[in-house]
């Protein structure tokens, strides 16, 4: 259970708490502290899954930590740059992305039991969005607050991009899922 992989899976999640210290600390240094905690839990989400396939070493245990890493860094980053920027702009894609995970999460468990959960495995448009989504956020965090510059306006383009995969994406998983969701042998 505790091979390498599921190790930088969990350190992901240890950082959480320390990226929400640094990015409520006022000073360049955090900001850049920040950023870096973000590029690390970015990087080591690709390494993990790497590793996992390269060393046979696949779990269950990290096929359900992975995901929960990934979502905890991301909603929790949407909430904290929202309340930052205090924009509408940001908001509404922040609440589709993070609306659509938890969407999704509860498709894929319901998909499970059901015992076809490999009808919404993940989709080269889930991986786009990922990387919309991640870049959009390095954006953000690069950007100094209260500044609109290059930066932050790139990082709208993104989020905005992000939030359209994300909303096409759910709606594969939904279209890929529908016949199992209006079967009436599903039916409880």
């Amino acid at each position: 259970m505790w091979n390498l992989p599921n190790v930088l899976t969990a350190f992901r999640i240890l950082l959480v708490p320390l990226f929400v210290i640094f990015f409520y600390i006022d000073s360049s240094v955090a900001r850049w502290i920040t950023l870096g905690i973000f590029c690390f839990a970015a990087a080591t989400d690709w390494l993990d899954g790497f590793l996992a396939r390269r060393m046979n070493i696949e779990s269950p245990f990290g096929a359900f930590l992975d995901p929960v890493a990934d979502k905890l860094m991301v909603a929790i980053t949407l909430i904290l740059l929202v309340e930052r920027e205090g924009s509408l702009l940001l908001a509404i894609p922040a609440m589709v992305i993070i609306g659509r995970e938890i969407t999704i999460s509860a498709l894929r468990e319901w998909m499970a039991e059901v015992g076809n959960r490999a009808v919404v495995g993940v989709s080269v448009i889930g991986k786009l969005k990922t990387l919309s989504q991640m870049f959009a956020i390095f954006l953000f965090l690069l950007a100094p607050p209260s500044v609109f510059g290059l930066p932050k306006t790139f990082g709208f383009v993104f989020i905005w991009l992000s939030a359209l995969l994300t909303l096409w994406s759910m709606f594969s998983y939904l279209k890929a899922a529908w016949p199992y969701l209006t079967s009436s042998e599903n039916d409880a």
